[in-house]
């Protein structure tokens, strides 16, 4: 038989996210809701080997919905790769009475469920990233408002290079993911994106779609460059040297991380905080929540973190499409 979960603890871990209070908000309400006690666990796995933890009440996350960032703070652990670590932290959470956490954070934070859920410790996962890199669902918490912000960046950055009749070359967050830029490609109107997963490093091509465009009258050049791919302030030199068109760098860097969350990101971020709950009340350990085909569904973190996600063909070549 599954054993009885009378505590829940709450953690944020990795890059911060917008959406992530909306998370723990409603993991703290279920939790209550259902009869649970919560624990609060500051700065990630490193709070929780800290013993940075404390007693979470419904008044502790009011007015929080609408907040970017994490109430609980975030931070990056490197130590919980070791075994060690992983065994301490176990007996942590049993010293604070913890039978299981929920993990908000990207596939690296899912790791160190993996290895707590070894250890005894139920743990359920809530995809928290704004890179859409998790390739069992098709949103994470975040992605939503990160890409709302860039998109709104970059409409600005398009209205002066419009003006001078510039090369704009914006380079968007996503670690080794492409999928901010696509969908700013997209919904910008960008001239071209440069994607992790598709680009050859043939800046040729890109110098010819400049200088065809110019021919046909066109007064700017809007250039998505995703994360992983970087260097766009050299890039934009090469580029302004093979031309002879002004051409500018804009990182658009951490403005993507904060900010209150859009509507879909504080109501879907809701929905898996309560999912969470309900999965560790009914005794499941090792799983992280989804969203696929209209559905919040639930999966096997091991099965989640052999996934490989994959851009989208179709939305790549309308993109290509659209921006000749």
């Amino acid at each position: 038989m599954s054993k009885e979960i009378n505590t829940i603890g709450v953690l944020t871990s990795g890059g911060d996210a917008p959406g992530m209070n909306a998370a723990i908000r409603a993991v703290v309400r279920q939790a209550i809701y259902c009869g649970k006690r919560v624990m609060g666990i500051k700065r990630g796995y490193a709070g929780l080997l800290q013993e940075e933890i404390e007693e979470m009440q419904a008044r502790h996350v009011s007015d929080i919905i609408q907040r970017g960032g994490t109430i609980l703070q975030t931070a990056r652990c490197l130590e919980f790769k070791e075994e060690e670590y992983q065994i301490k932290a176990a007996d942590i959470c049993r010293k604070f009475g913890i039978d299981g956490i929920i993990v908000i954070g990207g596939d690296g934070s899912f790791r160190g469920a993996q290895r707590l859920s070894e250890q005894g410790i139920n743990t359920i996962g809530l995809p928290g990233t704004i890179d859409l890199d998790i390739d069992c669902t098709e949103y994470t918490i975040g992605f939503d408002t990160a890409v709302n912000t860039a998109m709104e960046a970059i409409d600005k950055v398009r209205d002066t290079s419009t003006s001078h009749e510039r090369c704009s070359i914006i380079e968007v967050m996503g670690r080794d993911a492409g999928y901010i830029a696509l969908w700013c490609g997209i919904g910008n109107g960008a001239e071209d994106i440069l994607l992790p997963e598709k680009y050859d490093y043939d800046e040729q091509k890109l110098v010819n779609h400049i200088i065809q465009n110019r021919k046909t009258g066109k007064k700017h050049h809007i250039i998505i460059n995703a994360e992983g791919i970087g260097h766009s302030t050299s890039m934009a030199k090469r580029i302004e040297a093979a031309t002879g068109v002004e051409t500018r760098a804009t990182i658009l860097g951490h403005m993507q991380r904060g900010g209150s969350p859009t509507a879909k990101d504080r109501v879907y971020a809701s929905i898996m905080g309560a999912m969470a709950v309900d999965l560790l009340c009914a005794g499941k350990s090792n799983r992280v929540v989804g969203y696929r085909n209209g559905e919040f569904l639930d999966f096997d973190i091991d099965e989640a973190l052999g996934m490989t996600k994959q851009i989208s063909e179709y939305m790549y070549e309308v993109c290509l499409h659209l921006g000749i």
